[in-house]
């Protein structure tokens, strides 16, 4: 059933037939019962033609990205190296990169699902105050516990922390947000701005009740960094991960049907409702878990998302997805070279997305409004 179900979202603009026709099979009648006409020895009407060379652009660009990705990859691993440093300039960067790769898989996927369950592609997960609650669970840890508790000092008891506080008020919170408003974008947004300022105003009254010196140690953990990322808690992510993958899996192959919209979606059997929720849920935790990892990184699903459809327009959440990935990792391998080798660690990289982010965002409101005069 799952398969019928994802060929038939796949019929979504540009799921494409296969493109090798057989060289005299029977003529293809159009609307009326005329023949359709065929381009070509090979007898492929010109419909399946254009959808061949489309699906064929569409792998060359992805292979394209990989290999930029991974030259860029190579690239911060082995340049500017000395090699009688090499395997401790190797304990230092792999984790780095390695966090950027779990950081890239769990923002761009999850943002990108997260704009196709709600239809809208400049809403992303951060819009609706999930950095703001980090901000606002973490600074409450150290409010009560103080920075020099074992909970806080503790690296992998703090992730721990962070990931279990933050997934649970997440997925209540927003899953009863979203049951309440029935899915309406405008609600959401309204509530996730007020909910933004809510949880701010709250971290900001604990810290200037809060001992200077652990505001200091605090500050730096407010803020998305891969500079001192904690190795040890790399593998519990990358396994949280693929369990959560795996778990949702099913889900996740019904994305190209519930694009096609409610009444569509139950028409071909989904429970649309139920999944909604499930994968909602699924989103939650991915944020959560790369929040947790490296801190929170503002407007960098809006990004990486929108240049992913971009550069690949197309309905197939299986080449969306991997799209986005890729985009993010080259945007956060780029940064993290920025930073370290020009600004020399002065300025965290997540400074540079969101200021990118905040002006690309303005930019695609101001296209979608000239759009709609």
């Amino acid at each position: 059933m799952s398969e019928f179900l994802s060929a038939s979202g796949n019929a979504q603009g540009d799921a494409q037939r296969d493109p090798q026709c057989r060289a005299h099979g029977p003529a293809r009648r159009g609307p009326h019962g005329a023949a359709s006409k065929t381009v070509g020895s090979s007898g492929c009407s010109a419909d399946e033609l254009v959808a061949a060379a489309r699906e064929r652009s569409l792998k060359v660009r992805l292979v394209l990205l990989t290999v930029v990705v991974l030259s860029a990859c190579c690239a911060y691993l082995f340049t500017s190296i000395n090699m009688k440093f090499f395997e401790y300039a190797m304990s230092i960067r792999i984790p780095k990169l390695t966090a950027m790769v779990l950081a890239a898989i769990c923002i761009g996927g999850a943002s990108l699902i997260f704009q196709s369950l709600i239809n809208n592609y400049i809403v992303t997960p951060c819009l609706l105050g999930m950095n703001a609650l980090y901000l606002v669970l973490h600074t409450l840890m150290v409010f009560l516990f103080g920075m020099g508790s074992f909970v806080i000092t503790s690296k992998n008891l703090a992730f721990a922390a962070d990931l279990i506080l933050m997934g649970s008020v997440a997925v209540v919170l927003y899953n009863w947000l979203f049951v309440k408003t029935r899915y309406n974008v405008l609600y959401v947004l309204l509530i996730g701005t007020v909910m933004t300022t809510f949880f701010t105003s709250i971290q900001t009254t604990m810290v200037r009740s809060m001992d200077p010196n652990d505001y200091d140690a605090l500050l730096v953990t407010l803020v998305a960094s891969f500079t001192s990322v904690n190795a040890d808690v790399l593998l519990m992510s990358g396994v949280l991960m693929v369990v959560l993958t795996a778990i949702f899996y099913r889900r996740l192959k019904l994305l190209n049907v519930i694009t096609l919209g409610r009444s569509n979606a139950i028409s071909l059997g989904v429970d649309y409702e139920g999944t909604l929720r499930w994968l909602l849920l699924y989103v939650t935790l991915m944020i959560a878990i790369a929040t947790a990892l490296v801190g929170p990184v503002s407007f960098m699903g809006l990004i990486t998302t929108n240049l992913a459809r971009q550069m690949f327009p197309t309905f197939r959440h299986n080449i969306l997805i991997t799209g986005t990935i890729l985009v993010s990792l080259a945007i956060l391998i780029a940064g993290q070279a920025l930073i370290e080798r020009v600004f020399v660690y002065s300025i965290p990289v997540s400074v540079f997305i969101t200021t990118g982010g905040g002006i690309y965002f303005l930019y695609l409101v101001l296209r979608a409004t000239r759009r709609s005069i």
